[in-house]
């Protein structure tokens, strides 16, 4: 058996803690792949602290930070377990941790990802590689996305200009031309502001099959006030994450008469429209969108995104062999992989770093 390396992400809609154990060699496998749930209150502290709520107190905050790391090696111990492999042949942990806040444009620029790689060594007794974006955004860039790298390295094809579509929390796009720099960026809502108003309005943490969405009809007034928000108009590099979009977001653009079923079907059409109009901007000649994360589950927001990109074939990762539901995981994964190789994980096309930077903090075993 080749090394194995694992990664771990919770991602903006704090939905579940994604794990992943892959081989590299001879090529990439992902051995197990399996999603952990939240414990509830936990989950719900961190989508507040998410979308710009304030920490009670530090204490508050330092107990989050370890009880997101206890997850995490949870996460990591059960999946190995569960796949009836030895512990010590797996390498290196790479830890995503969970994002609090994500800053990479104020006074002082900062991001902030919590779950205490200290902890998650200790616990899982396995080399552990985190607190991936925080060097990025010290020699300049957004520290997000992280994934084009991954993307590049395992879906590039000399044949076709193609994007890597991720639809988790938020959107962003990995652009993999035939020829020349890749870039990615994020485009704005995906599932968190999908999710957040489902949830609310039925009781569901998401929007099984786009069901509810479907039961409505897009608002096109409420449609353009949203698409109105000044930061789609910025161009790359740039990020976001549910500190900006976000419930209070929304309704601060209702009427207040709005059937809850049209708002969904609307904030649906949001993601596809700011993804669809981010690719003709940027890479119009796109031919392949290869769609990965939980949004590639909801048959109604993949149909729009095809009828907004014609000419596009529009289809899920594991057309291409990679699990859509575990990619950034298996990214998180091969990152571990390259900062224990000492070879930089960012691209500064993407970022808008000031260079390649080896990314990470590794905590030994």
């Amino acid at each position: 058996m080749p090394d194995l390396y694992l990664g771990l992400i919770s991602g903006t809609s704090a939905d579940g803690i994604d794990a992943a154990l892959v081989a590299f060699e001879p090529q990439l496998r992902l051995i197990a792949g399996r999603t952990y749930a939240w414990n509830a209150a936990t989950r719900e502290r961190l989508i507040a602290l998410g979308q710009g709520g304030d920490a009670k107190s530090l204490d508050e905050l330092g107990e989050l930070d370890v009880q997101v790391a206890q997850a995490f090696a949870d996460a990591a111990t059960k999946l190995i377990d569960e796949a009836g492999v030895a512990r010590a042949g797996v390498r290196a942990l790479g830890s995503h941790g969970q994002t609090i806040r994500h800053r990479p444009e104020a006074k002082y620029p900062f991001t902030w990802q919590i779950g205490d790689g200290n902890v998650i060594a200790e616990r899982s007794g396995i080399a552990t590689v985190a607190d991936f974006r925080r060097r990025d955004v010290a020699a300049g860039g957004h520290g997000a996305p992280l994934m084009p790298a991954f993307h590049a390295a395992m879906l590039h094809s000399p044949d076709e200009d193609r994007a890597v579509l991720n639809l988790g929390g938020i959107a962003n796009f990995t652009l993999l031309p035939r020829e020349g720099a890749v870039r990615g960026f994020d485009t704005g809502p995906a599932n968190a502001l999908l999710d957040a108003w489902c949830e609310r309005h039925t009781g569901d943490a998401f929007d099984a099959g786009g069901a509810f969405a479907a039961q409505g009809r897009i608002d096109e007034a409420l449609l353009a006030r949203l698409l109105d928000e000044t930061w789609f108009a910025l161009p790359p590099p740039k990020s976001t994450g549910r500190e900006q979009f976000h419930l209070p977001w929304v309704e601060s653009r209702l009427r207040g008469d709005e059937a809850p079923a049209d708002v969904q079907a609307t904030l649906l059409e949001l993601s596809a429209a700011t993804a669809a109009d981010a690719l003709r901007a940027t890479q119009p000649q796109t031919k392949h969108v290869l769609v990965c994360g939980g949004g590639v589950h909801n048959p109604l927001l993949m149909a729009r995104l095809a009828a907004r990109l014609p000419g596009c074939v529009v289809e899920s990762t594991a057309a291409h062999g990679l699990a859509p539901d575990f990619v950034e995981a298996m990214g998180f994964a091969w990152l571990a992989r390259e900062t224990l190789a000492g070879r930089p994980g960012n691209l500064p096309s993407v970022s808008g770093a000031a260079g390649p930077r080896v990314l990470g903090v590794v905590y030994p075993a």
